[in-house]
């Protein structure tokens, strides 16, 4: 039951993200600075190490878990630039918005959170230290997919009652994902592999999506210094724990 306590922490991000995007907080940039580090310090600290540990303790060549990475990374630079080039293309045509495409954007949302559910029910299926530590990031960065969620309905002309209603669906996902992952157990060699990808989704996002995020309008030295200090963080927790 506990990673699906946790995981309501990440519906609390979700929406809290959701709520900032209605109200337009300046100072976003910090939480997405923070977010960042956080995460790469989960991707080096703690999932890397684990997936080293469990590859060694049941023989499996180190190298598959690294090709998952990279296939869950490349996975979602695929599916996240084809979606610009979409919309790069749409920009051709003139000024125009269409709240199906707010909306399409938002279950994906939602569908990638389901999954950060699934990764912390998952995370405790190792042990609690990296179920831990899972958590953390996927709480992190699900502040800004909240965010991201509501922007997108917003700018593409949906009313504020119906972007609630998206946020609301990418809130609940990842406690149904971590519900999900009482049915079923993964066997020590796949959920290597899963640790991988999972590892390589997080790289992406940390990397291309939210650090971008964080200086995209207003880059300083305060944020530099909030990345370095939630890698630190996760350092810290993960040899606490």
């Amino acid at each position: 039951m506990t990673p699906i306590l946790i995981s309501f922490a990440a519906f609390l991000s979700t929406f809290c993200g959701g709520i900032t995007a209605v109200k337009n907080i300046k100072r976003l940039h910090y939480v997405l600075g923070l977010t960042a580090g956080v995460i790469l310090g989960v991707v080096a600290f703690d999932l890397l190490p684990e997936i080293f540990k469990l590859a060694y303790a049941n023989h499996i060549d180190p190298t598959k878990p690294m090709i998952a990475l990279v296939v869950g990374f490349l996975l979602f630079h695929i599916v996240e630039k084809n979606l610009l080039i979409h919309h790069a293309h749409e920009s051709e045509y003139g000024k125009h918005k269409h709240p199906q495409v707010g909306m399409l954007s938002a279950l994906a949302l939602s569908g990638h959170s389901f999954l950060d559910g699934v990764g912390i029910g998952l995370g405790f299926h190792v042990n609690t230290t990296v179920g831990i530590a899972v958590a953390l990031a996927v709480i992190g960065h699900d502040f800004a997919d909240g965010l991201n969620t509501v922007t997108l309905m917003l700018n593409h002309k949906n009313p504020i009652k119906r972007a609630t209603k998206f946020l609301l669906l990418d809130a609940i996902a990842p406690v149904l994902g971590a519900i999900s992952t009482l049915f079923f157990t993964l066997s020590d060699a796949n959920l290597v592999l899963y640790l991988g990808f999972f590892a390589g989704f997080l790289l992406y996002i940390g990397a291309s999506d939210i650090l971008p995020q964080a200086h995209e309008e207003n880059s300083s030295r305060r944020t530099i210094a909030l990345t370095v200090l939630g890698t630190a963080f996760i350092f810290l927790v993960t040899r606490a724990l």
